[in-house]
């Protein structure tokens, strides 16, 4: 018997080259637009800040200046007066944010990681914050801030502030604790590690990109923060920022050059928290977006 032996097969491996995105030159063009369009006017606001206003009338807003000044700053800042409306607003800023947090995140990890009775109905009555508008709580809040004797007083600000800033904080946290392995934590009660310590040393140190995140925000939200600041203070020894702008009304009725100095002081530390923490703010909010 003779054995034919068959010739083995041999399998041709082709590579499939990766498609390229569809539109690339085309999306890239209309979000470059997109881009110069959304900070057209902090340009426009900064140009018209640095030129004098006799330019600024002779040739419009929209021109380029034939000469530039900073002597705009200068003014603006003591009409503004802005030396004292900076400490309030920093004073305010260190009382009232890390309190905030401290305090959206000890709810978060209640809500997120223990066995709480109601803790649902908790939940949600701390989510319903998110939906009362701002504008319906200033009378009752006025009240109750001048029968306790809290009006004209920055810490009277910080009843308001707190209770509108820990709903949403919540929400980002709790959001991320939830994707804390329970393990790592099961891990700690078994030695012997009770809430508090597994709270401040094991969650918060895991959740700094999230704790970042609502810092930022939160500061961000307190530094320019204008209607309670209007209502709850009348002395301009105690004026934040926002309503220290209220100075340039006026005064600075013409003197378009005068205000956009004025605006840009104020806004400058925004600028430089969202240009250098943009990564922190980003990350955190996505980081409890996906279980990983």
């Amino acid at each position: 018997m003779t054995t034919v032996l068959m010739p083995e097969a041999t399998i041709a491996t082709t590579h499939t080259p990766p498609k390229k995105a569809k539109g690339g030159l085309s999306t890239t063009v209309v979000m470059t637009l997109v881009a110069l369009l959304w900070i057209s006017p902090l340009v426009l606001l900064i140009i018209t800040a640095v030129r004098p206003l006799s330019d600024f009338v002779a040739n419009g807003p929209l021109s380029w200046p034939s000469t530039f000044t900073f002597q705009n700053f200068a003014d603006a800042w003591n009409i503004g007066n802005f030396a004292t409306t900076y400490r309030n607003s920093l004073i305010l800023l260190i009382l009232k944010v890390p309190l905030g947090v401290f305090v959206s995140a000890m709810l978060a990890y209640a809500l997120a990681k223990l066995r709480i009775r109601f803790g649902r109905t908790i939940m949600y009555t701390v989510f319903l914050g998110l939906t009362i508008p701002i504008y319906i709580t200033i009378v009752p809040v006025f009240v109750m801030a001048r029968s306790a004797g809290l009006t004209d007083s920055l810490i009277g600000l910080i009843g308001p502030y707190l209770a509108f800033g820990i709903p949403f904080e919540v929400l980002v946290l709790q959001s991320f604790f939830r994707q804390l392995p329970d393990e790592i934590l099961e891990a700690a009660r078994i030695d012997g590690a009770g809430a508090w310590r597994i709270f401040l040393t094991i969650v918060l140190p895991l959740s700094a990109p999230a704790l970042v995140t609502v810092f930022i925000l939160d500061a961000v939200a307190t530094w320019n923060e204008f209607l309670f600041a209007l209502i709850l203070l009348n002395s301009d020894a105690h004026k934040t920022i926002p309503v220290g702008l209220l100075n340039f009304q006026g005064q600075f009725s013409n003197n378009n050059t005068g205000l956009a100095a004025g605006i840009l002081i104020a806004v400058v530390p925004i600028l430089i928290a969202y240009t250098f923490l943009q990564r922190w703010i980003v990350g955190g909010l996505t980081a409890g977006a996906s279980k990983g």
